[in-house]
């Protein structure tokens, strides 16, 4: 493919829900500017764009795929994301390297879900919006009733392009309101037809002159003026209201059979902003003689090739003779190979210049978000925004002595999807994996076996309990051992009791009774105690021990000695100390459309949260609820919320203190922990 200037590139981020049509309408996109020699079908496992092999199976995108095409002139990047709200850190990435988001909506479908978290998106890097109606040329699928939805979701800046002329619920043909023609489609070709005399497409075709004139004052005197627009004028006009964010064009097709998608492609090309237009960030021109500014947006731990590095490139141009310069890490290394992608497919290429998007392979330093630039111009571009993890899982190793393994893996899958999380806990010392949702650790579980054969499996991680007392006791502690030679002797005394701090220790001993130089020995027993506690084997807080008398044996005592000592005092007192087992309990903050409020109440509730207030959210129709949660109990709410809100609640949880455990939770930890105890000595 020949080097585009940027006035003649756009790149396009595909979102929306999943199940839609994008990958399908990404495959007829580049089927009919033939970048592709076939059109397949996401059922047969055959696309473009779903390439990679959990793709295949599953029968859906995970990851973000890219792919470019020639079209009347211009380039068109297309970055097909993935529905699935689990793998929205790829939505992320996709929407960082695009000018305009194309959204898609099944036609016959209300505004989904999906379609609200793409706008958000898009409305949050300032990218233009457009909407693509698929799935017309299928049975039972009504624009209109999408459109309907449309406009009472965004109003008046909804503006129709293309339309289907309906018999049923079935497209027979389309109306292209830019060229003023209308088509039907024969084995994929579009053929000219009459225009129909139709009322609601009438109507259709005065709301889009409309909202064409209404980004320029000339055209919008004209229009009011009812003087006739010219095609040309309706093109510009459209342009302009679609780059100033005040237009959404929407464009029914079918990709199916092909329907109407080279009138999505018109439109593409001509009425979303180009690179040069929108790619420049700050006071950087999108130029490509300017200094060199690249955003490393995505990041592929490819088996094969090594380390992929997708880049989009905002000033300059990256060819393979310049250093590449990191602005995080001030460092510089040699720059690999660079290549396009058409989906798994790469072509070598000579250089990526400014407002284009390719792939340098090897650049051991740089992660996802960040700046490749000039050492001696050092900038740093915004990263990408990534949604924090919200489910985690304990990794249980199938074949022991793996545990390497699996960090080795996850630390290179880290580097590809940022919003998984792996870390091994240094209280409960389990390897725990974070993500997005059980589709997402699935999917990452999956690829440590493909990439790094090793298997492994899930289970609920374990909570981080503490364990105290409630009551003062005094014990002591008498070791003593007689072998030949020197034996063993030392004898404590000591008071222990509540207290606010993690651990106290303290000594009143009078008269010499415990020499001071076994006062550190006392103190180091009893802190190895408090490390695995005595209900459970959680560490202790909340402790206070004061030695205040004792023995010693001028011959027998040691440190060791009096060390055992302090074992065996605590083992005595706490007993009679009254132990009890300490929860963890989290700030709990929740994020739900209105009429969600109630049953995301009750949830909480079930769970033995208390809910310390609620109201209305910075954002229009959502609730903002703030309650206290064991954390123990949150190891499902974010499915829980899902399923309530149909995807649209989000929430963030963070520790707050400690508090005593219900009698049964407290039992119930310390049967658990007692047969965790008996299989770890099996």
């Amino acid at each position: 493919m020949k080097a585009y200037p940027a006035t003649s590139i756009r790149n396009i981020a595909l979102a929306g829900h999943g199940g839609h049509g994008k990958t399908s309408l990404a495959e007829a996109m580049l089927y009919l500017a033939k970048a592709t020699d076939r059109l397949g079908r996401v059922a047969d496992g055959n696309t473009t764009m779903d390439y990679d092999a959990e793709e295949k199976k599953r029968l859906h995108s995970v990851s973000t795929a890219l792919a470019a095409l020639e079209w009347n002139g211009c380039k068109l990047n297309l970055l097909d994301t993935p529905g699935m709200f689990d793998f929205a850190g790829e939505m992320a990435e996709g929407i960082r390297a695009a000018e305009t988001v194309l959204i898609a909506l099944s036609a016959g479908h209300g505004y989904s879900v999906g379609a609200e978290k793409a706008f958000k998106a898009a409305a949050a890097r300032g990218c233009a919006v457009a909407f693509a109606a698929t799935k017309c040329d299928a049975e039972n699928h009504d624009f209109y009733k999408t459109f309907a939805a449309l406009r009472e979701e965004h109003g008046s800046k909804i503006c129709p392009v293309v339309v289907p002329i309906q018999k049923g619920e079935k497209a027979e043909g389309y109306v292209d309101f830019v060229s003023g023609k209308a088509y039907k489609y024969e084995k994929g070709k579009a053929v000219e037809i009459a225009m129909p005399a139709d009322d609601k497409i009438d109507g259709l075709r005065e709301a889009f002159r409309e909202s064409a004139a209404s980004g320029d004052d000339e055209l919008t005197e004209k229009f009011l003026m009812e003087e006739e627009l010219t095609a040309e004028e309706l093109a510009r006009g459209l342009a302009e209201g679609v780059a100033a964010g005040g237009v959404y064009p929407v464009y029914a097709c079918g990709a199916a059979a092909a329907e109407a998608v080279d009138l999505l492609l018109n439109g593409l090309a001509a009425a979303t902003p180009s690179a040069a237009e929108k790619a420049g960030e700050g006071e950087i021109p999108c130029s490509e003689t300017g200094a060199t500014a690249a955003i490393c947006f995505k990041t592929i731990a490819d088996p094969f090739v090594g380390k992929m590095s997708f880049f989009k490139v905002v000033s300059g141009k990256i060819t393979s003779d310049i250093p590449a310069f990191n602005a995080r890490t001030g460092e510089s290394e040699r720059m690999g190979k660079i290549v396009t992608m058409r989906g798994g497919k790469q072509e070598d290429a000579t250089a990526i210049p400014a407002g284009d998007i390719g792939v340098v392979t090897k650049l051991a330093g740089f992660h996802t978000g960040d700046t490749l630039c000039g050492q001696k111009n050092p900038v740093a571009l915004a990263g990408v925004t990534f949604p924090a993890p919200c489910l985690s899982m304990a990794v249980n190793v199938r074949k022991k002595g793996e545990e390497e393994k699996v960090t080795g893996g996850m630390t290179r899958l880290q580097e590809e999807d940022p919003t998984c999380v792996f870390a091994i806990h240094t209280e409960t010392h389990e390897q725990v994996l974070s993500g997005l949702g059980e589709q997402h650790l699935d999917v990452i579980v999956s690829k440590l076996r493909a990439k790094f054969g090793v298997e492994v499996d899930l289970a609920v991680p374990r909570v981080a309990y503490r364990e105290t007392i409630r009551k003062k006791v005094e014990a002591q502690g008498r070791h003593k051992k007689q072998s030949g030679g020197h034996g063993q002797f030392g004898d404590v005394h000591i008071r222990f009791e509540p207290c606010e701090e993690d651990f106290i220790f303290a000594e009143e001993v009078v008269g010499g009774s415990v020499p001071r130089q076994y006062f550190p020995a006392v103190e180091k027993g009893l802190r190895e105690c408090i490390v695995r506690g005595f209900l459970a084997g959680y560490p202790m807080v909340g402790l206070k021990a004061t030695l205040y008398f004792g023995s010693y044996h001028p011959v027998d005592s040691s440190e060791m000695a009096f060390k055992t000592a302090a074992h065996l005092c605590f083992k005595a007192a706490m007993p009679n100390a009254a132990p009890t087992i300490l929860e963890p309990i989290g700030t709990l903050k929740v994020y739900m459309p209105d009429d969600n409020l109630g049953d995301i109440m009750g949830d909480i509730t079930k769970r033995r949260g208390r809910v310390l207030g609620m109201g209305a959210a910075d954002e229009p129709k959502m609730q903002e609820l703030v309650a206290e949660v064991p954390m123990a109990e949150m190891g499902d709410f974010a499915t829980a919320l899902r399923s309530v809100t149909a995807g649209r609640g989000y929430f963030s949880v963070a520790f707050a203190r400690y508090e005593d455990a219900p009698a049964g939770v407290a039992a119930k930890v310390i049967e658990e922990a007692a047969k965790r105890h008996q299989a770890e000595e099996e």
